[in-house]
């Protein structure tokens, strides 16, 4: 791994560094008069390039390779192949790869290692004029992937403030500065990929709903971000794809003021939405592949079958058998839950960077016992149905920790898988506190009102 880090990565990292921050002081000081919130733009980019310095150098001398150090390679081999012929970079990057296409790499340009997975090599499709700009720089090829996701996550963050104005420095936590986070969706990986795409995805999906203002660009930033998790990881798309449908219609409810009409018709819409969303992802089967509706369950069992074999070691955790039937997963839903969000623990972390990840996941817990003891649950369902934004994020978050909870072999891949959930999840702590704490003012208020 000596050769992965040369002196180009020491020259252009400090000015990529520059670079970057003088183009966030720019936006901020355009946008700090009229969005307070805008403070903490450069900051959550400053973190965030940190973050994907971090991660280089820990793959390289900490972990002594991995798969962000195989993307690098691979988009170096195809910058390498565009410098010589730059007709058979661009068909690599557009078609499905040939004989003729994998026959232009050689010697001089280097192999392709992820030709093999038509997924990962998403990648490095979509990713490797970055390493030609960066001059084939490991760090800096990274520094400017997680310069260009930063654009949706700050988009993110905006749309949460949309909604709750006050909370600039919760939502910058649970956005912008979450550790397990910032770490893991910095890198050259398909995390920083899809926990971009699916940023973007609801913070368009959001402004076509109340904003209503560039509804071209929010379609094709919709379209775009839903392609690249279907190409990548088409179970999130799948978390993605039911919450959204059923915020559109809770928030098409609550235009109706007629209390009797919309007791009427919220059944029936609800019915077509989780029917139109099935029928959806049934007629994507072939796209969807081992993930479709068809194959997911037995995908799922086997996945949990494999996580007791003796060579995941330490790393591998046991959520109890199940069976590959709807009943069987479902009977998994809290077990599965659980494990994503709040393991490992702090006993069952066995290196650095699982305690890191378990002492994040301890405060989560003792926070999310601490509402749950608060408000009981009650309360909980209560405020979630109060705004639509609360039940997505709630809904998304859940689901997609029910998914990687159920179908995650060992501890050290789960860190990474679940970083689109994380922000959700403690941006819906936040909002529950806040909406409880304004209820609770409300009834004060109430109860000391003067009567006649």
């Amino acid at each position: 791994m000596e050769d992965i880090l040369s002196v180009v990565d020491l020259i252009i990292a400090p000015i990529y560094l520059v670079l970057f921050f003088f183009i966030a002081n720019n936006i901020r000081s355009r946008n700090i008069e009229n969005n307070s919130s805008y403070r903490y733009y450069v900051p959550g980019l400053m973190v965030k390039m940190v973050g994907a310095i971090a991660i280089c150098l820990v793959y390289v001398y900490y972990y002594g390779g991995g798969d962000t150090l195989i993307y690098h390679r691979d988009c170096v081999s195809v910058a390498k192949l565009f410098l010589k012929n730059p007709w058979q970079a661009l068909r690599f990057t557009f078609l499905p790869l040939d004989a003729e296409m994998f026959y232009s790499f050689d010697s001089e340009t280097g192999w392709l290692f992820y030709s093999y997975d038509a997924k990962t090599m998403v990648v490095d499709r979509m990713n490797w004029f970055l390493a030609l700009v960066s001059f084939n720089s490991f760090i800096g090829q990274t520094m400017l992937l997680a310069f260009i996701c930063y654009y949706s996550i700050w988009r993110l963050y905006q749309m949460f403030l949309i909604e709750f104005p006050t909370l600039q420095r919760e939502f910058a936590i649970a956005i912008l500065f979450m550790p397990s986070v910032v770490f893991w969706g910095s890198g050259l990986l398909k995390d920083s990929m899809t926990f971009a795409a699916v940023a973007a995805f609801t913070a368009s999906f959001h402004h076509l709903l109340k904003i209503r203002t560039h509804t071209l660009r929010n379609i094709i930033y919709i379209i775009i971000s839903s392609y690249i998790l279907i190409l990548i990881k088409p179970y999130i798309f799948f978390a993605v794809l039911p919450g959204s449908i059923l915020w559109l219609v809770g928030y098409q409810l609550s235009k109706v003021t007629n209390p009797l009409v919309k007791s009427t018709i919220a059944p029936l819409l609800i019915a077509l939405s989780v029917l139109s969303g099935y029928l959806m992802l049934r007629l994507m089967g072939e796209t969807l592949g081992e993930y479709s509706v068809t194959n997911v369950l037995d995908k799922a069992y086997v996945t949990n079958q494999d996580l007791k074999q003796e060579y995941y070691q330490g790393a591998a955790f046991d959520i109890g058998d199940f069976d590959p039937t709807v009943q069987g997963i479902l009977g998994k839903i809290p077990a599965a839950i659980t494990a994503a969000l709040f393991r490992p623990y702090l006993w069952e972390a066995y290196n650095a960077g699982m305690i890191m990840s378990s002492v994040e996941n301890f405060v989560l817990l003792m926070i999310t016992i601490y509402l749950v003891f608060k408000m009981r649950v009650y309360y909980l369902f209560l405020l979630m149905f109060r705004h639509h934004i609360l039940f997505f994020s709630v809904f998304f978050s859940l689901f997609f920790s029910f998914s990687v909870g159920l179908t995650t072999s060992n501890f050290g891949s789960m860190v990474r898988y679940k970083i689109p959930a994380i922000p959700f999840f403690v941006a819906s702590l936040f909002i529950i506190h806040h909406t409880f704490l304004q209820l609770e003012k409300e009834k004060a208020k109430e109860n000391n009102a003067p009567t006649d």
